[in-house]
C-alpha cells in the first residue's frame, strides 16, 4: 500500500470516472459507500482517486464492474497529476479525512477512560481496535492523529488503567 513518500517519488494514482442513474437510487448509495469506505479522493462529480497499487486497482476495477452492471458508465485510469500541488491538494484531503476520524476515535476513548467500568472499557476497547483497522485499511497518508488515537485505545486495556480505590 503507498504510504508518504519523498517529493521525488512518483506517485502514480487510479482513477475511476463513472455516471449511475439517479434511479433507482440504491446502486448509486451503494457505490458511495463502498468508496467512502476505501477512503478515496473525490475529485469531482463521478471522479475518484486512490494512490495506484494492485490492491486499489483491483478494487476500483470491481466497483467499475458493478457501476456498469447497474446501468451506469465507468472507466479505471492510471495516471499522474500533472502540477506537484494538486497531487499535495489530493494528500492533504486524504490525510484530513482520516485524521477527523482518527480523533473521532481517541475522544470516545477518552470519555470511556473517564467515565467507563472497567467492563465498559474492555467493550469499547475491543469494538475501537476493530475500528481503528477498519480506518487504517484506507489511510494512505498516516496523519499524527494515528498514534494518539492507537495510544488512546490502548490506555483502555485493564493493565494501563489506575486502580479503582475502594471505600
Amino acid at each position: 500500500m503507498p504510504r508518504v513518500s519523498g517529493p521525488d517519488i512518483e506517485r502514480q494514482w487510479v482513477l475511476l470516472s463513472y455516471r449511475l442513474p439517479r434511479e433507482p437510487s440504491t446502486p448509486r448509495i451503494s457505490v458511495w459507500r463502498k468508496l467512502k469506505r476505501m477512503g478515496v479522493a473525490q475529485i469531482s462529480d463521478g471522479l475518484i482517486a486512490l494512490p495506484s497499487d494492485a490492491r486499489t486497482r483491483e478494487q476500483l476495477e470491481r466497483i467499475a464492474e458493478e457501476v456498469t452492471d447497474s446501468g451506469g458508465t465507468a472507466t479505471a485510469w492510471i495516471a499522474r497529476p500533472a502540477a506537484a500541488g494538486d497531487e499535495q491538494e489530493l494528500i492533504d484531503a486524504m490525510r484530513q479525512a482520516r485524521a477527523a476520524e482518527y480523533r473521532q476515535v481517541r475522544a470516545e476513548a477518552e470519555k470511556t477512560a473517564r467515565e467507563g467500568d472497567e467492563a465498559g472499557r474492555r467493550r469499547t476497547m475491543t469494538r475501537l481496535r476493530a475500528e481503528l483497522r477498519r480506518i487504517q485499511r484506507r489511510d494512505y497518508f498516516p496523519p499524527p492523529d494515528r498514534h494518539t488515537a492507537e495510544r488512546a485505545v490502548d490506555a483502555l486495556h485493564p493493565a494501563n488503567t489506575p486502580e479503582e480505590s475502594t471505600p
